[in-house]
């Protein structure tokens, strides 16, 4: 029975010491949790008044740039505004003067060509009826055929200066630009539509005609 009694209590101090141990080892698990949640939570709430402050700075710029350029839009610099209208007049002026002087520069161009061919117009017969007296000085006095030939080429030579050549005819392909075929002829030892005479010469002021080339020309 002693041994029983003794067995007994044994039991129930292992039991009470086990009971006293589980007591002992609960609250250390939720005072390291308690510690572990206590060190997170300043964290978060650092970060939150963090986020709140920003924001308010953020909003306020855009409403102060939107009002600013409102301002600006309602309310321009008139110094700007006279800027403004002086460059643009000035960029008229300078296309308007630009136009003048290339239309200006046009028509002197114009009336120094029209002067021109009048001139060649007025001095055209005088050059036909020297050539015409060369073509018969055959036998004639040489002093004078000389005289005749330098006043020919003095006169040429002044028209030419002014750009008004003669045009090339004899040897030629017929051109009804350039040449005025008065005449035509059967020729095989030439080409078709070749000149092969000219009757009279004809001159062109800056790849205009004066007056066109009168030929024979073969068929």
């Amino acid at each position: 029975m002693g041994k029983k009694k003794m067995s007994q209590a044994d039991e129930a101090e292992e039991i009470i010491k086990e009971l006293f141990e589980d007591k002992t080892e609960i609250p250390e698990e939720p005072e390291e949790q308690i510690a572990e949640e206590s060190a997170g939570e300043p964290a978060e709430v650092t970060e939150e008044p963090a986020e709140d402050a920003q924001e308010p700075a953020g909003e306020k710029q855009p409403e102060e740039k939107a009002g600013h350029g409102k301002k600006h839009r309602e309310k321009p610099d008139p110094k700007d505004q006279t800027i403004i209208g002086l460059t643009d007049r000035y960029n008229r002026l300078i296309a308007e003067f630009d136009n003048f002087r290339k239309r200006t520069e046009r028509e002197k161009v114009a009336m120094f060509d029209n002067g021109v061919r009048a001139l060649a117009e007025s001095l055209l017969p005088s050059l036909d009826a020297l050539e015409q007296g060369l073509k018969a000085s055959s036998g004639a006095d040489e002093s004078i055929v000389a005289g005749m030939e330098k006043i020919y080429k003095q006169l040429l030579g002044a028209l030419e200066s002014k750009g008004v050549v003669q045009i090339e005819a004899v040897g030629q392909p017929f051109d009804p630009n350039l040449h005025n075929a008065v005449m035509h002829v059967e020729d095989d030892s030439v080409g078709e539509n070749m000149v092969v005479e000219e009757f009279q010469k004809g001159y062109q002021l800056n790849s205009v005609v004066i007056r066109p080339s009168m030929v024979k020309v073969a068929n």
